[in-house]
């Protein structure tokens, strides 16, 4: 405990520190979900918050609504006495820690859209007492943690706030998620949690709870770091996979095979790693997370002309794929008015059944736009729902030699593992690989394997 900690502070911290502290976590998702489950394993017990009435209903019965978490974490939560899962918002004034895991969409002009996180904060304010701490861990511009979600809680607080300051009475931290769905060599108590307070005895507290679950904690010296490190991470791929978006259209035009030239560039042990092509960019972070930058540059006079390039490459990948797959059909005598085809993979990454921005879901309606009659198949996602941005009211086709052949056209957005690619190759009459799925096949398809 350091020296500048009042007894306020103290006082939780040694609560805390004897898994005493009661932790709630506000939405159970993709971020969450682990990291409560984490929390819990560490001895802490946990108030699980979310305004999904279902997802409280699947953890009562073992049934994980995250596919690729699995059923043991939710019963494990479930069969805890420390562990309750509740949609009761004024219950919130009951826990010591609270941790807010709510989405960050963007808005219809690419616009960072934060009113989860002050519509959140509303509520932790009507509830809010002394010795109290919160942390943000949804992806954010620098200084939402102090100059949006604190100000928000305290407004919302009314007349109490006179008598809460923060670093004195309640605290605030920022703790960016780094959740990987599906990711094998890493969990969320392996991935180094990175911690900013706003002030010092904010940042011990909040670093003292994640220790209780993740084996690496590094504190940092504010939340605008931890803020910006998250940015700066996310932002980092997010070019990236633009340079080699760019490098394949520009090789295509020549005839040269993207993935063997980043094969071929990996065999360098320094100075290089190894980003791959796409459909287009999809997942919770990467093709979100920069335009927040973006947006708050412009706060301070300055415009972020790389980042803003990156995004426009990676957000045409769609319309590139489709316009390729136009031009495949041509060469086999087949306009995209009429064509049948279908889009395998709707999930935004292999082996998850994560949707969330997925360039499948521009993919089909870009090809129905062009008159083309689209199906698709992921072995799991059985059927869509209506998201931030799509509502297609689609299921998955069957999987097998008769429904492949009667397509026109096979396009592969994501390559899931589970998929035997044997039956594509066999039946297909033309197929659009966007994720190197088709390899093994190159020779036996000859020109029916078109790459995009």
């Amino acid at each position: 405990m350091s020296a500048n900690m009042n007894s306020v502070a103290a006082s939780l911290l040694t609560r805390i520190e004897r898994c005493e502290a009661k932790i709630g976590v506000i939405g159970l998702g993709y971020v969450g979900l682990p990291l409560a489950h984490a929390l819990h394993q560490g001895g802490l017990p946990i108030i699980g918050f979310d305004i999904d009435q279902a997802k409280i209903d699947a953890i009562k019965a073992g049934r994980n609504y995250l596919i690729h978490l699995g059923n043991e974490l939710v019963t494990s939560l479930r069969d805890s006495k420390r562990f309750e899962g509740t949609t009761d918002f004024s219950r919130l004034g009951e826990a010591d820690v609270i941790i807010i895991c709510v989405p960050t969409p963007l808005g219809k002009h690419w616009e960072p859209d934060i009113s989860y996180i002050l519509q959140t904060a509303e509520a932790i304010g009507r509830t809010l007492r002394a010795g109290q701490l919160v942390i943000l861990e949804s992806t954010t511009y620098p200084r939402t943690t102090r100059d949006d979600m604190m100000p928000a809680i305290l407004a919302a607080a009314g007349e109490r706030a006179k008598a809460l300051q923060v670093g004195r009475d309640v605290f605030g931290a920022f703790s960016p998620e780094r959740e990987d769905p599906g990711r094998k060599s890493h969990s969320t108590s392996t991935i180094p949690k990175l911690v900013g307070g706003l002030d010092d005895a904010s940042t011990e507290l909040a670093a003292a709870v994640y220790r209780k679950g993740v084996t690496t904690v590094v504190p940092v010296k504010t939340a605008e770091i931890a803020e910006s490190a998250k940015l700066l991470e996310n932002i980092f791929r997010a070019v990236n996979i633009a340079l080699v978006n760019e490098m394949k259209v520009v090789l295509d035009a020549m005839g040269i095979d993207v993935w063997e030239v980043v094969r071929a560039a990996s065999t360098k042990p320094f100075g290089y790693m190894p980003f791959y092509p796409g459909p287009g960019l999809g997942g919770h972070c990467i093709p979100i997370d920069p335009f927040y930058l973006t947006w708050k540059a412009r706060e301070f006079g300055h415009s972020t002309r790389f980042i803003e390039l990156a995004g426009e490459i990676n957000t045409s990948m769609p319309h590139y794929v489709v316009d390729r797959t136009a031009r495949a059909l041509n060469d086999h005598a087949k306009p995209m008015k009429g064509s049948r085809i279908l889009v395998v993979g709707l999930a935004y990454k292999a082996d998850i059944d994560d949707v969330r921005e997925s360039p499948s879901f521009e993919l089909i309606e870009l090809c129905r736009h062009h008159g083309a009659q689209v199906d698709y198949f992921d072995p799991l996602v059985p059927a869509t729902w209506a998201g931030r941005k799509h509502d297609l009211k689609m299921t998955s086709v069957a999987y097998d030699a008769a429904t492949i052949a009667s397509y026109d056209c096979v396009l592969i957005s994501t390559a899931h593992s589970k998929v035997d690619y044997s039956v594509i190759a066999k039946n297909a009459k033309l197929v659009v690989d966007t994720r190197d799925a088709m390899r093994s096949f190159e020779r036996e398809m000859g020109a029916r394997l078109v790459r995009a």
